[in-house]
Formats: structure tokens, sequence, C-alpha cells
């Protein structure tokens, strides 16, 4: 009898062991699909391009002799490089101000009393639902010289895609286009989580709508804007497919963003050790960008 119930003390603590090693292992269990597709298509292409910007490559892609940072230093002597960083640069900063002031303006005329609210908001978003591409060949239509109904409605000729200065401002505008729709989605939302307590203490005091705006609703609604503009930021610096099909980074590289750059240095010109090189200095770019953001975000963005 006693040998009997000390084997059955020691199947019950080996069950009891075995569930706690598997209430332990669990968890990790669940987010190993997502480790290893983070692993897959992020982390790997990652490492593989900080690879393969320190060696140089043949036709193929494949890394030959090691470069070390030589393709980093040509980079910096390319004036074709410095041209594309200054273009993303004002891309951004183009963009990325208008479409955020239209979302902020559209989302604060729905958030008022207004008839057919539900419809003006379905067709802010609408451009939502649009890709990139789908985008650009509207745009393009729209901008044709000789059909197009922007020059039509202005009634001047304008070479949209064909002049530098134009060409810039042609893809900005779709670029502000898509964009605001995704903004005032956000503000939006954003706005409906305000205390609608503060708006009526705010109203009873004898603040009027634009005192109620600069003291109530923009402080509340700054951890939206700040979304907002690091989310517009980010799209500005990997903006490729209005520039690929509108205007092929031309023209005379009025349009070359760092992305449409690094796609033409590595399918056009097989040179994929200086487009991984041109890739590292974009995520260096973004990294300290949005470093910078959060450092400011402690003093103008509240969160109570």
């Amino acid at each position: 009898m006693e040998k009997a119930s000390k084997e059955v003390c020691m199947v019950q603590n080996k069950t009891a062991v075995n569930k706690k090693i598997i209430n332990i292992l669990e968890p990790y269990l669940y987010i190993v699909p997502c480790i290893v597709v983070f692993l897959g298509f992020t982390y790997f292409p990652f490492f593989k391009t900080i690879y393969l910007s320190l060696f140089s490559t043949n036709a193929q892609g494949e890394p030959g002799s090691f470069a070390g940072f030589s393709n980093y230093v040509d980079l910096f002597k390319d004036p074709s490089f410095i041209n594309s960083v200054v273009v993303t640069f004002k891309y951004v900063i183009v963009t990325t101000i208008p479409a955020i002031l239209i979302g902020l303006m559209l989302a604060l005329l729905c958030d008022n009393k207004l008839k057919f609210k539900g419809l003006f908001s379905t067709m802010y978003a609408m451009p939502m639902a649009v890709s990139s591409a789908s985008a650009a060949i509207i745009w393009m239509l729209l901008f044709n010289p000789s059909i197009g109904f922007v020059n039509f409605l202005l009634g001047k000729s304008i070479g949209w895609l064909t002049s530098p200065f134009w060409g810039f401002i042609a893809v900005s505008i779709v670029g502000v286009w898509l964009n605001a729709c995704i903004n005032f989605i956000f503000i939006t939302s954003g706005l409906q989580n305000i205390p609608k307590e503060l708006v009526e203490s705010a109203s009873i005091d004898g603040a009027n709508y634009l005192q109620k705006l600069r003291n109530v609703i923009l402080p509340c609604l700054s951890p939206t804007l700040f979304f907002v503009l690091i989310i517009n930021i980010i799209n500005g610096f990997q903006t490729f497919g209005q520039i690929n099909i509108m205007t092929l980074g031309g023209p005379a590289e009025a349009t070359n963003v760092l992305v449409y750059s690094i796609y033409r240095n590595a399918f056009f010109n097989s040179r994929f050790g200086a487009a991984s090189a041109e890739s590292i200095v974009l995520f260096l770019l973004m990294f300290v960008i949005t470093l910078l953001q959060f450092r400011y975000e402690d003093k103008k963005v509240f969160y109570k």
C-alpha cells in the first residue's frame, strides 16, 4: 500500500510539474508565429541589407569582395544621392503640413452639427481606399496638358509632368490628397474622445470657437496630432508609388526621392551594394527624426 501511494504521489507531482511548465511556456508558444514572421520578413532583410551595404555586388545582387564603408563614402560623393536626400526632405515638408491641416479642418467641420455629415465623412475618407498607384493614374489624367481637368479649370497650359518645378508640385499634391484622408479619419476619432463637458464649460465661461479650439480642443487632440505627424513623416520618407508611375524620378531628378533612388540603383543600375547603403542611410534618417519627435513629445503633447 505504501509503495502504491508513493507511486501515486510521484505521478501527481510529475503531472503538477508538467502543468507548471506548460503554463510557463504557453504564452511564448502563442507569439512564436509572430516572431517567425518578424524574423523572416523584417529582421532578416534588415540585417541582410546591412551585410550587402559592406560589399561590392554583381548584377544578380550576390556579394563579391568586401568593400567596407566605401559604398557609404561613394554615396556622399554622388551628387544624385545628395539631390535625392534634399528632394525627400522637401517632399516630406511640403506634403506633411498641408495634409495635417486639411485633415484637421475637415474633421473639425464634420464634428459640428452639419447636414449630410455622414455623406461628407464618407467622401473625405474615400481616398483611403485608393492605392497610390491607382491615385497616380487618376491624377495623371487630371494633370494631362491637353485633356486634363486641372488645366481646363485654371485656363492655362501647364506642363505638370514635364517641368521640374511643376512635376514636384504634382506628386506633392497626390501625396497630400492620399494622406489628408488618413489624417481626417484619425483626427475625427480623436475629436470624439474629447470630453464634451470641457467644451461646454468653456462655452459657459464665454469662450468663442477660436478660444475653445486653442485652449481646449487642440491640447486634448495633441496625442492624435502627434501620432498623425509621425505617420505622415514616415509615409513621406517611404513614398514611391506616384513617383514611379507619374515622373520616374524626373524631370531632371526633381522628384527623385530616396526610395525611388534605391529602386533605380538596385534594379536598373544593378548597384545592390550602393542601394543597400542608401537604405541604411534612409533608416538612420527616419530613426533620428522619430527620436527627436519623441523628445519633443514631452513638452507639447498632453495625455491627461
